[in-house]
């Protein structure tokens, strides 16, 4: 029986950034649907979701970010934000909002491609590596580890997490009292090479720290190299 082919939403009011995007992806065996205005996204992932949605930042009507913010009200869907905004303020807003990446135009639709992938590749192998011996229940202060559930509690109370914030909470707690370099969580969680910037780690690890208060724990930075999930006082 063939493997269903992974659906992907793209939303942007520029037709031929729109098309190149969808061409690759099509291309890389994707199954692709595509919109000029991130509202006509929103009304079909209502009909259907997606397995990802990629979202331009300026658009008609509702903009990217108010569409990533519905989008979290609903799902857990991995979000990749497509913009010619590069400010730090909107980079930090898009994965503030709760999206696993941020590019800037000009891009190159082969990168956009290979993060893609990684997306997909981590989602996968999070979901084939549940079997009773290997899964792994850890404790850290308050906060209690489950990946059979795929879930963090906190004093009992499940975590609202992403997917990317789980996978990055996740991995500190595994390696709790141990210094995670940035190099390190761009591979395993975003499946990134060392040489790409890392801010997405940054932000991310400063949402968490937001969702962590009265865990017990704090994620505490490591200067120059990374950070560290450490228990306070």
């Amino acid at each position: 029986m063939a493997e269903e082919k992974k659906r992907i939403y793209v939303a942007d009011d520029d037709d031929n950034i729109r098309q190149i995007v969808k061409t690759f992806l099509i291309s890389d065996g994707y199954e692709v649907e595509d919109f000029p205005t991130g509202d006509l996204l929103l009304a079909r992932f209502r009909e259907q979701p997606c397995d990802l949605a990629i979202l331009d930042v300026m658009m008609p009507g509702s903009d990217g970010f108010a569409v990533c913010a519905a989008l979290r009200e609903k799902s857990t869907v991995p979000i990749i934000m497509l913009t010619a905004r590069d400010s730090e303020n909107d980079y930090a807003m898009g994965l503030g909002l709760g999206s696993d990446d941020y590019i800037t135009k000009p891009f190159s639709a082969m990168a956009l491609m290979l993060r893609v992938r990684a997306i997909f590749r981590r989602v996968e192998f999070e979901s084939r590596k549940y079997a009773p011996q290997v899964s792994q229940s850890v404790a850290v202060g308050r906060l209690a580890l489950d990946e059979e559930k795929r879930r963090i509690t906190n004093g009992g109370q499940p975590l609202a997490l992403t997917p990317t914030e789980y996978e990055v909470l996740k991995y500190l707690m595994l390696h709790a009292d141990q210094a995670v370099s940035r190099e390190e969580l761009l591979n395993t969680v975003w499946g990134f090479e060392a040489a790409v910037e890392t801010r997405a780690t940054d932000d991310t690890v400063r949402r968490l720290r937001q969702k962590l208060d009265g865990s017990g724990v704090n994620i505490a930075a490591v200067w120059g190299y990374g950070f560290r999930l450490e228990e306070t006082a």
